[in-house]
């Protein structure tokens, strides 16, 4: 497990842009951490890495976002999902075989969701102060979801 202590929102970028070096088309990244703890910061550092220019915004209410580049990067929000039921009514395994690397938000929401992919990276973000963060990455263990 490696962790990394952010002291801003850009350093969260800085964070996401150098783990995403790891990354490999059908990888997934699920996230932990509450609301505001900079899950979509992360995910704006991998789009950085990947050549994406647009501006990477929360999925909360389209519930999956979609980034170009050198490598794809489909963005979900899962807080409102309670299963697989719910995945296959949005679409979500369509999103396996598009060359991008899936970015989930709330993906403890949906047990052993990390089986469904050859590499799965969790990346846990936690508040340790109003802009300080710690970052935790590990490869995910589906026993973990």
């Amino acid at each position: 497990m490696e962790k990394f202590i952010s002291e801003s929102a850009s350093d969260t970028v800085r964070i996401g842009k150098e783990f995403a070096k790891k990354l490999k088309a059908g990888d997934a990244v699920l996230y932990r951490g509450e609301m505001g703890a900079g899950k979509t910061y992360f995910t704006k550092g991998i789009a950085k890495a990947f050549g994406i220019a647009e501006e990477v915004t929360s999925p909360t209410f389209a519930l999956i976002n979609e980034y170009y580049g050198e490598l794809n990067i489909f963005h979900f929000d899962l807080f409102r999902i309670t299963g697989f039921d719910d995945l296959y009514g949005i679409g979500f395994f369509d999103y396996f075989d598009r060359n991008g690397v899936l970015c989930i938000e709330w993906s403890e929401n949906v047990p052993d969701i990390a089986e469904y992919f050859d590499t799965a990276y969790e990346v846990d973000i936690r508040k340790i102060g109003e802009k300080r963060r710690e970052i935790f990455i590990d490869i995910a263990s589906p026993s973990n979801y």
